[in-house]
């Protein structure tokens, strides 16, 4: 774990993610909301196709939309206001 601690490229990797975070709060807010609304585009698609491989572009984008906008939302308190 010290490594991963002392490793300057994880340093600067941190430092550049949480300024460009700060700069732009709400943005993995809305990139979670439009990933959720293209899932919803897909589902209606898979409705009339009926394909397995919208089904897991489906789950994908959905989950991973909640996330990402969870995520979002819980990192909005310490970058700041």
């Amino acid at each position: 774990m010290r490594r991963l601690d002392e490793s300057p490229f994880l340093n600067r990797l941190l430092q550049t993610v949480s300024t460009r975070m700060a700069k732009q709060r709400g943005l993995p807010v809305v990139i979670g909301i439009a990933m959720i609304l293209i899932s919803m585009l897909v589902a209606l698609l898979n409705v009339a196709l009926d394909a397995r491989l919208l089904d897991a572009v489906y789950v994908v984008l959905h989950d991973g939309g909640i996330v990402i906008a969870l995520i979002g939302l819980l990192m909005v308190e310490p970058l700041g206001n």
